[in-house]
């Protein structure tokens, strides 16, 4: 699918989360600074289609959804956590070969470029800060790479200077696949300017300048190396998922996963058996108005970028797992962190807190009673 076609396929699925929303509360959720936020790092995308695309103004649909929540459309963006726990997920592939400056996963196996983009889009409408590195104030070029990877579990260096030597050179644009590192030096110095991430499609994320938020913008062409720092490809989150566990039978106790999900993230007990209870009534086949899918009820292209099948339960309940547990570090709290799965990320930093939605309270206060915390 085109970045373009990718794009209007997202407004149309938060347009429904959108009627959703209006019809459990009477109004739809929006949060216009955050909207405006996002709707101008897709704005060179979506310029051509943004009148037509979706009944809903798109600078709507992205702050309703703060893009959003991982039943939401836009996608958090958790992805295969190697090592965040000291229980990683198994994972197929590895780093590539790279001289000594190279980063190394932090456990066995390595995330793949398509993991790499997965988590940068996490940081979309984080504002740009120099020598930033907290996304919680703002995040420079080099500083929004260094996190991605480290998200992963994988170590590179502070700078750009630093950065443009690690992992094998990719010979040309051409070549480039997802997750690269595209490099630009100042002229007659191979100093390094900049630094942003490749995510297909002529197109890269970055953290451009001070007065703009992280964003995807059209690769620049004066391009001066391309690093690929871990592999383009070499096997999904779902298929190390699968590689792990026997396919699910029909029927099957749910309990042994929720266990094991529960174990290998470092997850509050119980928080992932309250969340499906919240989500689908703990009902496999469960599909929403708005398209979300499975147990957990996972959007489509949120599935997509957690590698995972959101109708497979095994599946679903490792994604879901992985994406609490990021938000969970993220955010410091549990409140937060189940926040983020409903609402977005997006929304708990722009309202410094559980917005005040009453979808996203009424959702935080459910599970939590459940668990007996309430």
């Amino acid at each position: 699918m085109s970045g373009l076609a990718e794009v209007q396929s997202r407004i149309a699925a938060i347009s429904s989360r959108i009627d959703m929303l209006s019809a459990r509360t009477g109004r739809a959720q929006v949060d216009p600074l955050l909207a405006d936020s996002f709707a101008s790092s897709l704005s060179a995308a979506v310029s051509s289609t943004q009148a037509g695309a979706t009944t809903t103004p798109l600078s709507q649909a992205l702050g309703a959804t703060g893009l959003t929540g991982l039943t939401g459309t836009a996608g958090p963006g958790a992805t295969t956590d190697s090592g965040r726990t000291g229980a990683p997920a198994p994972a197929t592939g590895g780093p590539a070969a790279a001289p000594a400056t190279s980063p190394t996963p932090s456990g066995g196996g390595g995330p793949t470029g398509s993991d790499v983009v997965a988590a940068a889009r996490t940081y979309l409408g984080v504002p740009y800060l120099w020598g930033g590195t907290d996304p919680a104030k703002g995040l420079d070029c080099s500083g929004l790479v260094q996190r991605v990877f480290k998200d992963l579990g994988v170590s590179v260096p502070r700078t750009v200077a630093e950065q443009r030597s690690v992992g094998t050179e990719v010979a040309s644009m051409a070549d480039a696949r997802p997750g690269d590192l595209l490099v630009y030096d100042s002229k007659g110095s191979p100093s390094g300017r900049h630094i942003g991430i490749y995510v297909g499609d002529g197109q890269m994320l970055h953290a451009r300048r001070k007065g703009t938020d992280v964003m995807i913008s059209d690769v620049w062409p004066d391009t001066t190396t391309i690093r690929r720092v871990v592999p383009a490809s070499g096997g999904s989150a779902a298929s190390a998922v699968a590689a792990a566990r026997p396919a699910w039978a029909s029927g099957q106790d749910l309990g042994a996963a929720f266990q094991a999900a529960t174990t290998r993230y470092d997850l509050p007990v119980g928080l992932l058996q309250a969340v499906a209870h919240q989500e689908s009534g703990m009902r496999t086949d469960a599909v929403s108005p708005a398209g979300a899918r499975g147990l957990m009820q996972i959007m489509p292209a949120t599935a997509r970028e957690l590698g995972v099948d959101p109708m497979d339960p095994a599946q679903a309940i490792d994604g879901a797992a992985r994406y609490l547990r990021q938000q969970l570090d993220a955010f410091g709290s549990l409140d937060l962190a189940l926040a983020a799965y409903n609402a977005g990320p997006g929304n708990v930093r722009r309202h410094d807190g559980v917005p005040p939605f009453a979808e996203t309270r009424n959702y935080v206060a459910a599970i939590t009673a459940a668990m007996g915390r309430g």
